[in-house]
């Protein structure tokens, strides 16, 4: 999916088993997400987590958690693995996978598949 609300505007209640609404702890980044989950909220799209992403403390978390309110949150760690796999066009799974933003990913997937059983 692309950034921003357009994706969301054309979906009716129940469309969504989860609508996973990633921010980064910036002011813009978090007006988006802020304004998608309006969307959801106020149509009944579906459930909502939030993945709070590059976040480098608790503070960060805490951020794009009063930001967005009571949903669900999962929070991926800033990682400079993860940029140095883009820049050599690799993926982080691949090139670092101990890596702690790899690790949060991983643990975030299970959880999703975990909550489709």
């Amino acid at each position: 999916m692309e950034a921003g609300v357009g994706t969301l505007t054309p979906l009716t209640e129940g469309t969504l088993d989860l609508a996973l609404l990633v921010s980064e702890p910036s002011s813009k980044s978090l007006e988006v997400a802020r304004r998608a989950a309006e969307i959801v909220a106020e149509r009944k799209i579906g459930p909502i987590l939030v993945v709070a992403n590059r976040v480098r403390d608790a503070a960060d978390v805490a951020l794009v958690g009063s930001v967005l309110g009571e949903t669900e949150l999962a929070a991926i760690p800033e990682d400079p693995e993860v940029m140095r796999a883009d820049r050599d066009g690799l993926s982080p799974f691949d090139s670092a996978p101990g890596g702690p933003a790899v690790q949060a990913l991983a643990i975030l997937a299970r959880r999703l598949v975990d909550s489709g059983d």
